[in-house]
C-alpha cells in the first residue's frame, strides 16, 4: 500500500521561529503543505508566555524581526505586547495562522526508513487524546527552555519566609506591588528588566545579585533612524537599520572578543557616569569574566539607573544565608527585609522541547548526535531546528536557516530524494559541548543538547555574514549530507 505523509514539514511550535519558517514556506513554497503545532493556546512562544512588568526585547528589533516584514513602531526596544502584536500581524498576513493547531503537545516522533517519514504524537491539552501525523519532513521550533517551570535554586529557609514568592515565567495577573518592599534575586536580563518596572509603584526594589552582571544604557528610539525616516520610505529606512544594528552587533562582539580590556574599561565608565557619584561600580557592576563571556543585558533609556538615582531602587551584591520570616538573611550578616521575593534566577534549559525521538523504532539520544551546521544532527533524517548565534538577535539564525532549509527542499524535489541526513565519518572527530556560553543556565543544561567539534560543519559558524553566504552558496552534496530515496514501493513507483 503507498503510504503517503500528511504532510510535507510539521513544525513544532509557534513562536518567533515557528511562524518564521511557516512564512518562509507560504512565501517560497506554496506547494509544500505544512502545519504549526503550538502546545499552548496562543500563539508568539516567550512572547506570550511571559508577562511579568516590562517585558521587552534584549536587542533591537531591526534585527530581531523579520526581513520580510518590517517593523514600524519607533522604539527600537520592544515591549513584549507590542511584540506578539507583531507575531501575530505576520502570521495573519501570510496566512500562517490559518495552518497552527493550538493544545498539541508533541511528545513522541519516530522516524521510517522505509516509508522516509516521521510518525508523530501529541496529546491535546483540553481532552488528552493522543493525536498521529506523519510528516516528510520535522522543523523544530521549540526554542530552547522548558515551559512549565523556570530556574528556582533550593534556598534554604524558604518555608519559613511569610511573603510572596514568585518566578517570572509564572507571574501571578493579580500580584498587587504596590507600596510593597521587593527583593529581585538575579542579575540577567529579566532581573535588569523587573527593577526599573516595578520601583514606581513598590515602597522599594532590590536587586540581589550574587556576582555582577555587564549592564549596557541604549537609546530607546535610534537617533540615525528617527532622522532617516523624515527623508526615506518606511521599508528602506528598516533595511538601513537593520544593516547598521547587524554590522554594529558584529563589530562589538569582534571588540569583545579581541580587546576585552578595552570594552571592559568602556562599559565601566559608561555604567559610571550613570550612577550617583561615588557609587561603588567595582562591586556591583563589574563582573569577574570578560564581556560577552556571557551576555550583555541592555537598559534602554537608561531606566535601571533613573530608578537608582531617585532612590527607588537599589543593588546588593551578596550571598543568601537563609531565607527568614521576615525577608533574606545575607551571608554578610544584612537582612533585606522583604514583603515579595522575585526569583529572576534563570531557565531550565530544553533541547528540542524534550521530544523522544527514535529511528526505526530505536531511541536517538540527543547528546549523542553531533550538529551539522548548527540546523541539523548526525544520525536524525529530516530533522532541522536553529541553533542561534549567542551575540546577535535570534531571528538573524532562523531566517539564514529558513532559506537553507528551502534549498535542501528544492534539491530534494529536483533529485527525487525523500531522505536527508549528515553522517559522520571520522571516528577522531573531536566533539565538545555545543556553544561557547558560560552563562550559569548554559552550564546547567549543554548537557542535554547535541554536541559541536571543532571544524566545518560541525561548528556554527558564528560569523553572521560568513554563515550566511555558506549555507546560501555551499555545495548540498558535500560529501556529509546525505541524499537518498528510501526503499518503500510507493516511493520508487
Amino acid at each position: 500500500m503507498p503510504v503517503t505523509p500528511d504532510l510535507d514539514v510539521l513544525i513544532i511550535g509557534a513562536g518567533i521561529t515557528g511562524i518564521g519558517v511557516a512564512s518562509q514556506l507560504e512565501r517560497t513554497m506554496p506547494d509544500k503543505s505544512y502545519a504549526v503545532l503550538e502546545s499552548r493556546e496562543r500563539l508568539g512562544g516567550t512572547w506570550d508566555l511571559f508577562r511579568y512588568p516590562g517585558i521587552r526585547s534584549d536587542v533591537d528589533m531591526y534585527t530581531f524581526g523579520y526581513s520580510f516584514n518590517p517593523w514600524r513602531d519607533p522604539e527600537a526596544i520592544a515591549q513584549g505586547e507590542a511584540i506578539r502584536n507583531y507575531l501575530g500581524e505576520t502570521a495573519a498576513e501570510f496566512g500562517v495562522d490559518a495552518k497552527i493547531r493550538f493544545g498539541q503537545s508533541v511528545t513522541q516522533a519516530d522516524w521510517s526508513d522505509e516509508d522516509a517519514m516521521w510518525t508523530v504524537k501529541a496529546t491535546k491539552a483540553d481532552t488528552g487524546e493522543t493525536v498521529i501525523l506523519t510528516a516528510r519532513w520535522i522543523f523544530s521550533a521549540t526554542g530552547y527552555f522548558r515551559y512549565d517551570h523556570g530556574h528556582t535554586p533550593d534556598f534554604a529557609g524558604l518555608a519559613d519566609f511569610a511573603g510572596t514568592v514568585v518566578h517570572p515565567q509564572q507571574w501571578p495577573e493579580d500580584l498587587d506591588y504596590s507600596g510593597k518592599r521587593v527583593v529581585v534575586i538575579g542579575s540577567g536580563a529579566t532581573a535588569v528588566t523587573l527593577l526599573p518596572s516595578m520601583a514606581p509603584d513598590a515602597a522599594h526594589v532590590t536587586m540581589l545579585q550574587r556576582s555582577p552582571t555587564y549592564i549596557v544604557p541604549t537609546p530607546l528610539k535610534d537617533p540615525l533612524v528617527q532622522f532617516l525616516s523624515k527623508h526615506l520610505s518606511a521599508d528602506r529606512t528598516y533595511a538601513f537599520a537593520r544593516r547598521k544594528s547587524i554590522f554594529t552587533q558584529q563589530m562589538v562582539w569582534n571588540l569583545c572578543k579581541k580587546r576585552p580590556n578595552m570594552v571592559r574599561n568602556w562599559l565601566l565608565k559608561t555604567v559610571t557616569k550613570q550612577l550617583p557619584e561615588g557609587y561603588d561600580v567595582d562591586k556591583h557592576f563589574t563582573p569577574n569574566y570578560n564581556p560577552w563571556d556571557q551576555r550583555l543585558c541592555v537598559v534602554p533609556g537608561g531606566d535601571m539607573f533613573r530608578a537608582i538615582r531617585k532612590g527607588d531602587a537599589s543593588v546588593v551584591t551578596d550571598q543568601i544565608k537563609t531565607f527568614t520570616e521576615s525577608g533574606i538573611l545575607l551571608e554578610s550578616g544584612e537582612e533585606l527585609a522583604a514583603d515579595i521575593v522575585v526569583t529572576a534566577t534563570g531557565l531550565e534549559l530544553l533541547a528540542l522541547g524534550g521530544i523522544e525521538f527514535s529511528v526505526n523504532g530505536v531511541k536517538r539520544e540527543l547528546p549523542a548526535s553531533v550538529t551539522y551546521r548548527g540546523m541539523m544532527m548526525t544520525d536524525l533524517p529530516n530533522l532541522i531546528c536553529s541553533f542561534p548565534y549567542p551575540h546577535v538577535a535570534w531571528t538573524l539564525r532562523v531566517e539564514v536557516v529558513a532559506e537553507h532549509f528551502q534549498r535542501i527542499l528544492e534539491h530534494m524535489s529536483e533529485g527525487g530524494y525523500d531522505t536527508c541526513v549528515p553522517i559522520n565519518g571520522d571516528p577522531s572527530l573531536d566533539t565538545r559541548a555545543f556553544g561557547d556560553y558560560t552563562s550559569n543556565y548554559v552550564e546547567r543544561g549543554k548537557h542535554l543538547f547535541p554536541q559541536s567539534a571543532d571544524r566545518e560543519p560541525w561548528v556554527l559558524d558564528l560569523k553572521l555574514r560568513r554563515d550566511a553566504k555558506t549555507l546560501r552558496t555551499t555545495e548540498l552534496e558535500d560529501g556529509v549530507l546525505q541524499f537518498s530515496l528510501s526503499s518503500s514501493p510507493a516511493l520508487q513507483s
